[in-house]
């Protein structure tokens, strides 16, 4: 069912893979679908899958956090189709660099500023520049955030990251009041651990050598507060990207939308 139709969607960070799910899924309903990232290999790659998969998506080399680069670009978006519907920024962190897993006494003050800085600055500058643009062509379009549930558990160790989360929860509900006045949404994806990615099995292999307990044992905590004896998946987090920014959709604006199949810690 192509609910995303005509639409106009940029997926920034999308080298990563939470936001190649997202720019797949968006094609597969539909969408012209433009995929950028600093590694413009890994973004023509993942262009190349959607179009020989029957889905439109291009791609080009763009800094998420050079606001000249995103706002050039996103200028040629709209000056080829007049519209721009929905934009996903799916930068993420190296763990190490936030000082994730390190005891707040003792990480530094940049490895606390670092999450501050490049996600949610980035999400701040790609968010108010789609923005600029669906206010000047009336697209009334979404804006589509990215966030962790750390931003509301009880995790320690996690000062950096978890603030970072926190955040863009609080941004999203900001722009969400300032935009709505054109018509324009936003929304926030809080996605739980995604086991089958490549960061959290990196995590889990870290921890298990840095603890010195067997790596079965980090990778029971992902799931003990589970309330449902499943996670969720990379598939699962797209398609509640494509319904979100969706026409049905419509009925999610400032919310925060956990993906995580319901989890006993999360407030």
């Amino acid at each position: 069912m192509e609910i995303l139709k005509h639409k106009v969607a940029v997926v920034f960070a999308a080298s990563g893979q939470v936001a190649g799910a997202v720019a797949r899924s968006f094609a597969q309903h539909g969408a012209r679908v433009y995929v950028t990232a600093l590694n413009l290999e890994a973004a023509a790659a993942l262009a190349a899958e959607i179009t020989a998969n029957g889905g439109w998506a291009q791609a080009d080399r763009v800094d998420a956090l050079n606001e000249a680069e995103i706002d050039a670009f996103l200028a040629s978006v709209v000056a080829d189709n007049d519209r721009l519907d929905m934009v996903f920024n799916g930068i993420g962190s190296y763990y190490k660099d936030a000082g994730s897993g390190t005891p707040t006494t003792i990480a530094t003050f940049e490895q606390f500023l670092h999450p501050l800085q490049r996600i949610v600055g980035s999400q701040f500058l790609t968010s108010r520049v789609a923005a600029k643009y669906m206010i000047q062509t009336k697209s009334q379009g979404t804006l589509l955030l990215f966030t962790a549930s750390m931003s509301r558990s009880k995790t320690p160790n996690m000062a950096g990251f978890a603030s970072a989360c926190a955040a863009i929860e609080g941004l999203n509900r900001v722009m969400a009041a300032e935009f709505g006045q054109h018509g324009i949404k936003s929304v926030c994806i809080c996605s739980g651990a995604l086991l089958e990615t490549k960061k959290i099995q990196g995590m889990i292999t870290d921890f298990s050598a840095a603890l010195g307990v067997p790596r079965e044992q980090v990778a029971a905590n992902y799931t003990r507060f589970d309330i449902l004896k499943t996670t969720p998946t990379l598939m699962q987090l797209g398609e509640t990207a494509a319904f979100l920014v969706s026409d049905n959709g419509v009925v999610f604006n400032s919310h925060i939308v956990d993906v995580d199949c319901g989890k006993l810690n999360i407030l």
